[in-house]
């Protein structure tokens, strides 16, 4: 294996660092969930992407009523792995299955440890025979160059940083326009029909005069496309969009309201990577670098428990046991197989809670009153910490799951929140309560003192659009 990157880290601890890797910060903190329970580290935000074009709400609207162009340029991690085992790199370490995968197309890849315990996802691109871009948030990419480095695989794989762990601009600009007049401003931006490309396949269009990878996608359960170049052509290539959608209404996406999408859309961008713990991944920690993004982010919420695994998941209770499949030997498939036999992979269910307007409005408004009130409601997203944990009650107190990401979709009108329940509580309709505000204020600097409040809550599926449950369960990562 040979890099060309440059550094993965981003230093948060200045030159005074201790510890030198993942595994020595948490021996130094006396454990994962204090190292990150008490991380004074601010959750992670795409900083260089303007926060409202016009303002967040209407900009959430957009994408169901007219279209939009996401800038998806300095959020995530790129990873390009080239070379005759890059595949089987990629085999090795995902669950799902690369039997099917021609090139010029796209997968989600999902990854676990042994345990069967869920690290995260990423997409997945196959450009050439023998070449793949990863692009994701930082997790899902450190666990495959970890393994590219370690694992004697012949590859040789390159890395861009997202634009708040990197100096200077990114390599390549990633665009998506999205909505139900995606394909009228895609069109005038052509100035021809595009051609018809099937869901997360890919092709290569002209705009602005520049070459631009293009990946038929649906964030927003919508026909539309990703589009990416180098960072040199951005300019032509996005005042191209932009003028072909000034008759279709295209609104620019800010990073606020761009955070939401996923609300929506019911995918889950930010389970606790299961690497913090465990014989399995302590090599994992040993090479991962101590001021690294992943070993300086912040877990807060109202659920809270100091065995770090609680905060685990399976790739079943997140959905992903559609596209998990045992035609290949991966980390962590023994385990998978029998949570499987055992009934495990059913016993709990990704869906979207509806919170109560009522409860939620007094929740909020508590700021107004005398001493004390409820955590403090960041909007649109809601979350204070890199991984956001908030406990799920039956109407009687009882524990059934935990919600992971929330916030404010205008389109709703309601806060809402992708959680993990019980199977027994995951039927449409169920009333649930949920927690919100720490038990106990940590000492994260974004944690201001609080009193825990309970708001009730209705399950609804994940994706909430009825549209986006067709598009991606039929196509997202099918093998």
């Amino acid at each position: 294996m040979t890099s060309n990157e440059e550094p993965r880290h981003h230093t948060t601890k200045g030159d005074n660092t201790v510890a030198h890797n993942l595994e020595e910060a948490i021996a130094e903190a006396g454990s994962p969930h204090t190292l990150l329970w008490e991380s004074q580290s601010p959750p992670i935000v795409s900083t260089p992407v303007t926060p409202e074009f016009t303002n967040w709400r209407d900009e959430q609207l957009a994408w169901r009523r007219t279209a939009v162009l996401f800038d998806q340029s300095h959020h995530m991690a790129d990873l390009n792995i080239k070379g005759p085992d890059a595949l089987k790199l990629i085999r090795d370490t995902a669950v799902n299955s690369v039997e099917n995968f021609p090139i010029n197309s796209a997968k989600q890849y999902v990854a676990t440890n042994d345990q069967g315990q869920l690290i995260g996802d990423n997409i997945l691109f196959r450009y050439e025979e023998d070449e793949y871009q990863a692009v994701g948030v930082p997790p899902t990419i450190n666990w495959l160059q970890f393994h590219a480095e370690t694992g004697g695989y012949d590859v040789e794989i390159s890395r861009d940083n997202p634009s708040y762990a990197r100096k200077g601009d990114p390599k390549e600009y990633r665009y998506e326009v999205q909505g139900p007049g995606a394909i009228d401003v895609i069109r005038d931006a052509l100035g021809e029909e595009p051609p018809t490309v099937k869901f997360f396949h890919g092709a290569r269009f002209t705009i602005g005069g520049k070459t631009v990878r293009a990946l038929r996608h649906g964030m927003a359960a919508e026909p539309g496309f990703e589009f990416v170049g180098p960072w040199a052509d951005r300019e032509a290539v996005v005042g191209a969009l932009i003028e072909a959608g000034k008759k279709h209404g295209l609104v620019q996406v800010g990073g606020r309201a761009y955070l939401t999408n996923s609300l929506e859309s019911g995918w889950l961008p930010r389970p606790l990577p299961a690497f913090y713990s465990g014989e399995s991944t302590a090599a994992f920690r040993r090479w991962l670098p101590a001021d690294e993004i992943d070993a300086n982010v912040s877990l807060g919420g109202s659920f809270y428990s100091e065995n770090i695994e609680d905060y685990y998941f399976s790739p079943y209770d997140v959905g992903y046991g559609r596209i998990t499949k045992f035609d290949h030997d991966f980390i962590g498939r023994e385990a998978l197989e029998k949570q499987v036999e055992s009934g495990r992979s059913t016993a709990n269910r990704k869906v979207t809670l509806v919170w109560n307007g009522n409860d939620t409005e007094k929740a909020f408004g508590s700021m107004f009153h005398p001493g004390p009130g409820a955590k403090f409601f960041n909007l649109p997203i809601a979350h204070y910490a890199t991984y956001h944990y908030d406990r799920i009650e039956s109407p009687d107190g009882a524990y059934v799951g935990r919600s992971t990401h929330t916030g404010y979709s205008a389109n709703e009108r309601s806060f809402l929140s992708v959680s993990v329940v019980d199977e027994a509580f995951a039927e449409p309709g169920t009333e649930v309560v949920l927690v919100w505000g720490e038990p106990t204020p940590s000492s994260k600097v974004q944690v201001e003192d609080h009193v825990q409040v309970k708001i009730r809550a209705t399950v609804q599926p994940a994706p909430l659009v009825a549209k986006a449950r067709g598009e991606y369960r039929s196509n997202v990562g099918v093998s």
